[in-house]
Order: C-alpha cells, then structure tokens, then sequence
C-alpha cells in the first residue's frame, strides 16, 4: 500500500508534471534528446540502491529513445513521450525526493521509472524484440559485405 502512495505521490508530483512540460522540448529537438540520454545514462551507471531493480529497462529506454531519435524506430507518440518524461525527471536533481538525500534520494526516480515502464510495457517489449531482430540479422549482412 504504501509503495502504491508513493507511486501516485510521484506521478501527481509538481515535479513529474514540469517533466513533462519539458519533454516536448527533447522530442523536438535530437540535439536536446542526445544530450539528456548521455547524461540518464551515465547517473544509471553511477547508481545503485533503489534504481538497480529497474535498470535493466531503463537502459533499454535509453537504447530506444536513441534508435527514435536515429530515426530508426518509431513509438506511438503518447509512449515517447512519457518516457522521455520519466528519463527527465530522472535526471533532474530536485524533484520530489532531491537526489542528495542519501538514502533516499532515487526512491522516487525509481518508483517513477517502475511506473512509467508497466504503462510502455507493450512497447518495450515491442523494442526488444526488433532489438534482437536487429542483432540477429548484422552478422548475416556482415558476411553478404564481404563476399
């Protein structure tokens, strides 16, 4: 119950709602959107505690947001959006809970990030798949370049 208060908390949070107010603004911009991935990226990769439990799907929302930004991958516009959302408020240093509260500092980020994946999980799960197509079909146009 109470990770349920904290997940509606977050979500409804001033925070979250400037986030997405400003993640129109990296949609629209692929300078912008890079700029924001590359630095999720590497908080993702200097945090541990409560953030573990949900990076390995952050760092496939980092992978598609890239192949989006590449233009080699479409998402239905509500979903990209919602998630460049959460990778903002990720990254934001202040939001409800402010990252420098020791212990506590990324339970928000990561109960937001939780939350943000069960409502793309289709399209996650989508990504992943042609991820893994992706990866299949290289090696084969690897050898048909060197033959």
């Amino acid at each position: 119950m109470a990770m349920i208060l904290l997940e509606k908390t977050v979500h409804d949070s001033a925070a979250f709602a400037k986030a997405r107010s400003k993640a129109n603004e990296y949609v629209s911009d692929p300078g912008k959107l890079s700029s924001l991935l590359d630095r999720a990226s590497r908080k993702a990769e200097a945090k541990q505690g409560p953030l573990s439990e949900v990076r390995d799907s952050l760092m496939a929302c980092l992978r598609l947001l890239r192949a989006c930004a590449q233009k080699r991958y479409s998402l239905p516009w509500q979903s990209l959006s919602l998630i460049v959302a959460a990778v903002v408020y990720f990254v934001m240093p202040v939001d409800l809970i402010p990252d420098f509260i020791l212990s506590l500092g990324f339970t928000d980020d990561a109960v937001l990030l939780a939350w943000t994946f069960r409502q793309v999980k289709s399209d996650l799960e989508d990504f992943r798949r042609w991820e893994q197509e992706q990866a299949e079909a290289a090696p084969a146009s690897d050898v048909a370049e060197t033959s």
